[in-house]
């Protein structure tokens, strides 16, 4: 058995993390921590894991814990993971960080969009953490940079289409919409439920979100040219789930069969990749729990426009589920492994 340590267990992420993991028939969640919950147990802090996990979490120094586990999520916010995740890799731990610290290879961007980094030695080893464009990669390294929500359904649905060059990079516009589980557990007035309740609304307009810079670097990486999104979240009145709709215009050439097979090629074979029939639109019930991707496509003849849908659960392949992926992988263990959730409906 893979002994695991889930550092920040008590917030969305960590509490996926656990729900996942104590499925997973090839690891045992061997220390959890938590500074508020410290002597706690975790079932007591989310009760959907009573009887599933009896661990307690613990508020350890970065020295004991490495001592406890043999794989670390890093399951805290940035600044607070740049300075953990050098001291367990020097233990000889692997770690999936999930939070933005190495996630940005240009330690200036970095510094502009958050705070000064304090280990940007490690942001050129770090892996971009999404199998589906960087398994090899994953495969052999110590540090996978877990992608952020927003990203990872953005991406996945541009991907093929950057790669053949069917789009122009220039063009793309990315409208998506969030659960309020994306702010994580803290209490906020934005979040709380006489806030949310009958109510839409975009937040963090015309270029201020932070994941921003993170999905022009891989599309970026992918066009194989500098490319600028934009990029408008929304807040949506539930509480997990991500739907992206991103536009841009087709590169003359370019017709719905070589999109169909665009995507065939790319995602075909993968496991949480499931690409819908035509007229079939993602939807965020449909893969809620999972750690699914669901794609679907439609062009407007008139505009020559491509309208990309995506939808996650954005705790799990938009965080934790995407996290234990990128743990299978990187232990040699079939990556679907305690993966296998059917997504809950209604």
């Amino acid at each position: 058995m893979i002994k695991v340590g889930i550092i920040g267990a008590s917030g969305y992420t960590g509490a996926e993390l656990a729900r996942i993991l104590c499925n997973h028939p090839e690891v045992e969640i061997s220390v959890a921590t938590s500074r508020q919950y410290a002597g706690h147990p975790i079932s007591d802090i989310f009760q959907n894991l009573k009887g599933k996990i009896n661990i307690i979490c613990e508020n350890l120094p970065v020295d004991e814990l490495c001592q406890r586990a043999d794989i670390f999520f890093t399951a805290v916010p940035h600044k607070t993971a740049m300075d953990l995740v050098p001291v367990l890799l020097a233990a000889g731990k692997k770690v999936i960080d999930l939070s933005a610290d190495f996630r940005l290879r240009n330690v200036e961007v970095y510094e502009q969009w958050y705070q000064p980094h304090s280990s940007s030695q490690l942001l050129q080893e770090a892996v971009y953490g999404l199998p589906e464009l960087y398994r090899q990669d994953i495969a052999g390294c110590r540090l996978v940079a877990n992608p952020g929500c927003y990203p990872t359904s953005i991406i996945l649905g541009l991907a093929p289409l950057l790669k053949a060059g069917a789009i122009q990079p220039q063009t793309i516009i990315a409208d998506s919409k969030s659960g309020t589980s994306g702010a994580g557990r803290t209490a906020l007035t934005g979040t709380l439920f006489c806030e949310v309740h009958d109510g839409f609304r975009p937040y963090k307009v015309g270029r201020t979100h932070r994941h921003t810079p993170e999905i022009e670097q891989e599309l970026s990486e992918l066009a194989g040219q500098p490319v600028n999104v934009t990029f408008t979240p929304h807040l949506l009145p539930i509480a997990r789930g991500i739907l992206s709709t991103v536009y841009a215009s087709l590169t003359p050439g370019f017709d719905i069969k070589d999109i169909y097979k665009l995507y065939h090629e790319q995602y075909a074979a993968e496991p949480f990749i499931r690409l819908l029939e035509e007229d079939v639109f993602p939807a965020t019930q449909f893969v809620r729990g999972s750690n699914f991707c669901d794609i679907s496509f439609k062009i407007d003849p008139a505009t020559q426009r491509i309208i990309i849908m995506s939808a996650i659960d954005n705790i799990v392949k938009g965080a934790s589920g995407q996290a234990v992926q990128n743990m299978n992988i990187m232990c040699g263990l079939t990556e679907t492994t305690g993966l296998g959730i059917v997504p809950l409906f209604p």
